[in-house]
Formats: C-alpha cells, sequence, structure tokens
C-alpha cells in the first residue's frame, strides 16, 4: 500500500531511511512534524516532504498514514489528534503497535442529514427531534434512530404513538423509550428504529442494523433521511451532511482532542447544549482549535409538555442533572402553570426512580409529566396505570441562547445543500 509517513528529526535521516526500506508499505512522502536534534543541515529520506499530512494526502494519493515519529515529539493527545485528521480525510493510521480504521458509511440512494453526538445524554435526540419537525415542514422526511435498546430488524413507527401505545409495546417485551419512538411521539414523522451494540473511539458501531434500517427508510422515498446517532456511536451510513451535539457541561479535552476530534471535523455545524447552565467559552475555544470554520451555536432546553399541563399537581421525571432542576420547576411552574409536587433525575436509575413514586409527592401528584427516556415508560408509566393518574409525555425544545446565531436557518441551509448536493 502507498504510504505517507509521519517522522521526526529526533530519529537519524539514515535510520528513517532504513525503517523506509523494511517496510512492507511503499512510502511515498513524509510530513516531518518536529524535533531537530538528530538533523544536521538538510535532511535526506529519500521522498518527498510535506508540510502537514493533508498536503501529503493529497499529493501522494497514499492510503495509509504511518506514524513512525514518538516522544517528545508526538505525545498522546497529539497523535491522536493527528489519527483523528487522518480518519477524517477517509484513511486509517497506523503505527507501530495500533491501528485505526476510520467509520465505514455505507451508500445511500437518498440525501441524508446526520445527528451525531459526542456522548450520552447531552440533548441528541431532542436535538434531533428538533430538525425533523423544522425540515418536515416542507419535506418528507424520515428518521432512522440507532440505540441501544433499538429493535433486532429495522421496525417502522408511525408518527405520534400515545403513552398506550407505548405501554402495549414495552409489556409486549420491547424498550418502549427507544430514541426512536421519542422521535415519533413528538417529531411526528414517520422513523424507523434500529440497534447497534458497542462503538470504537472515532464511533463506529461494533454491530447494527442501522444501514439495513437507512436503506429502508430510503425505500419509502422520502426527500431527506434524517440519521440519528448514539451515544458517540455514528451511523455508519453516509450523510452529505451532519450536525453534532456537544453537552456545555463536557470536558473539552474530550470533546475537542483524542479521537473526538474526528466527530468535530466530519461535521458541519456544532450545537451546544445545556448552555444557560454554564460558561462555555472554553468549549467553543477548543472546537474552533479542531475545525475554525465550523459554525458552533450555543443552545438551551425548555421542557415542553406535549398536552397543557395548567394548574395541574404534576410529578415530573428526568434524565436531567440536579444542577438544572430548579430551572425546570421554574419554567413548569411559570411557563406551564403547573404545580410542581416532585421532580426526579431518576429515570435512568430505577431504583432511585422507584424510591421517588413512593414518596408523598409522588402519590398525591394528580399528573405524572415524563420523558421518554430510559424507564419512563415500564417504570414510570406502568406505575401510573396501577394508580389512575394521567401520564403526560414531555419533550425537551431547544432554543439558541440570547446572542447566538439562528439554529433554523443554519439546519435549512445543511438540508438545502444536502438535497442539492450530487450523490
Amino acid at each position: 500500500m502507498r504510504a505517507l509517513a509521519l517522522i521526526d528529526g529526533e530519529h537519524y535521516p539514515e535510520v528513517v531511511r532504513d525503517a523506509f526500506a523494511e517496510l512492507e508499505h511503499e512510502v511515498v512522502g513524509a510530513v516531518l512534524l518536529g524535533g531537530t536534534e538528530k538533523l544536521r543541515g538538510e535532511p535526506s529520506y529519500g521522498v518527498p516532504l510535506f508540510p502537514d499530512l493533508e498536503e501529503g494526502l493529497e499529493a501522494t494519493g497514499a492510503g495509509l498514514v504511518l506514524d513512525l515519529s514518538d516522544d517528545p515529539v508526538l505525545d498522546a493527545r497529539r497523535r491522536l489528534r493527528l489519527a483523528a485528521r487522518a480518519l477524517a480525510a477517509g484513511v486509517p493510521y497506523a503505527g507501530a503497535d495500533f491501528r485505526f480504521e476510520p467509520v465505514e458509511f455505507a451508500p445511500l440512494d437518498v440525501p441524508a442529514l446526520a445527528v451525531i453526538g459526542s456522548g450520552k445524554r447531552v440533548g441528541k435526540t431532542a436535538v434531533a427531534g428538533h430538525v425533523a419537525r423544522l425540515l418536515g415542514r416542507e419535506r418528507e422526511v424520515v428518521v432512522v434512530a440507532m440505540g441501544r435498546g433499538g429493535p433486532p430488524e429495522p421496525v417502522v413507527a408511525e408518527a405520534g404513538p400515545d403513552v398506550d401505545d407505548l405501554l402495549a409495546l414495552s409489556r409486549a417485551g420491547a424498550h418502549a423509550a427507544s430514541d426512536y419512538l421519542e422521535d415519533a411521539a413528538f417529531a411526528r414523522v414517520t422513523t424507523v428504529g434500529a440497534r447497534r451494540c458497542g462503538g470504537g473511539l472515532a464511533g463506529a458501531p461494533f454491530v447494527s442494523n442501522a444501514v439495513a434500517a437507512a436503506r429502508f427508510a430510503a425505500s419509502l422515498g422520502p426527500d431527506l433521511v434524517l440519521l440519528e446517532g448514539s451515544g458517540t456511536a455514528i451511523p455508519p451510513v453516509e450523510a452529505r451532511a451532519r450536525i453534532l451535539v456537544v453537552g456545555a457541561a463536557q470536558d473539552p479535552e474530550l470533546v475537542a482532542g483524542y479521537l473526538g476530534a474526528y466527530r468535530i471535523l466530519v461535521s458541519d455545524l456544532v450545537v451546544l447544549t445545556g448552555c444557560d447552565l454554564r460558561p462555555v467559552e472554553t468549549l467553543k475555544k477548543a472546537i474552533g482549535e479542531v475545525k475554525p470554520e465550523i459554525p458552533v451555536i450555543a443552545t438551551e432546553f425548555r421542557p415542553a409538555p406535549a398536552r397543557p399541563i395548567e394548574g395541574r399537581r404534576v410529578a415530573f421525571f428526568t434524565t436531567a442533572p440536579a444542577s438544572a432542576h430548579a430551572g425546570l420547576r421554574t419554567q413548569l411552574e411559570r411557563e406551564h402553570g403547573a404545580e410542581v409536587l416532585l421532580l426526579s433525575g431518576n429515570l435512568a436509575r430505577r431504583a432511585d426512580l422507584r424510591a421517588d413514586l413512593q414518596t408523598a409527592a409522588a402519590r398525591d401528584a394528580e399528573l405524572y409529566l415524563v420523558e421518554v427516556k430510559a424507564a419512563a415508560i415500564d417504570v414510570v408509566a406502568e406505575t401510573a396505570a396501577g394508580r389512575g393518574v394521567e401520564v403526560v409525555l414531555c419533550d425537551n425544545a431547544v432554543r439558541p441562547v440570547p446572542g447566538e446565531p439562528d439554529l433554523d436557518a443554519h439546519v435549512e441551509a445543511l438540508a438545502e445543500a444536502a438535497v442539492g448536493a450530487p450523490a
């Protein structure tokens, strides 16, 4: 295979040239990353030298990046940042005892836009739902949601399942709070559910039926397929544009460093969530260091009950962190006119959730407001059914914080480019 070598001046050029000769690959160029200790004048390596990785790949057409550098020129952080850049160019990155492969994206006959995440519980499904609702106003949109609790075979969920529909699925043994059902409930577009198990450092799922789900979605004849990732895993389907969702509470080093940089490099827009709770200047700067030209929009979430809850005594069940609870309570009371008796953030912790449901506040509530996540159906809705308590599903509305760019305009522009771009 034709390879581009990454080298440094801490090695004698003769040692590097001899290493090239021993390799099973044909070295067609090199990038001198730094270091001068072993260099005397202008070094000769027997191959063209390039100023950076991208220029070297473009000039040589190499199908592999070989890392022949080492500490101190390359520490682990810089090495993995280089790996992210190689993978974003679609080229494997290998060294003495490691090899990283780019995510393989299966082709799709229909234009696709993807919403991916930098972690779990960053609001990716809420953003995907917002995008689906927006684009579904004037286009036929089908969502493909890949989740850890998705179905064994691609399953279609028609728009707008209600609590009774979700309870029926749960009682039949399905995960009735899977992302594809949340999308169908709130985005009100046709959704195809898929599953995945495992996820690589760059985001490739270990096992997934997302490709089959995407091709089934394409067979329905939509104008656009919206692909939704799972955690940090990326749908292994070709998308003409990607939106990366990042939580404001995440460590900038993990979002933009190591192979987290890959997700930024393959994306066209970054949506920061939870920005009403903490400053995001450091996070924005870290993202900009990876891809300076990418738009970054800070947003906040607002609870959006599916039906009016004004004047009702409510128990609210969410996955939101404790730091958001006071704001959520205020919003439900001021914007929706509810009396919040209980606010539980334990949807993803079943034992604690069941304990919350046994409190006096939960028993006094006349309505359970619940996000479609984790144990929402098999625990909260089932408990409500046994007590004769009404259940209202709750979405998370996405809004740019004051002073930020227009999120909808950016999404529309990406969709227009995706639909108009050649396959």
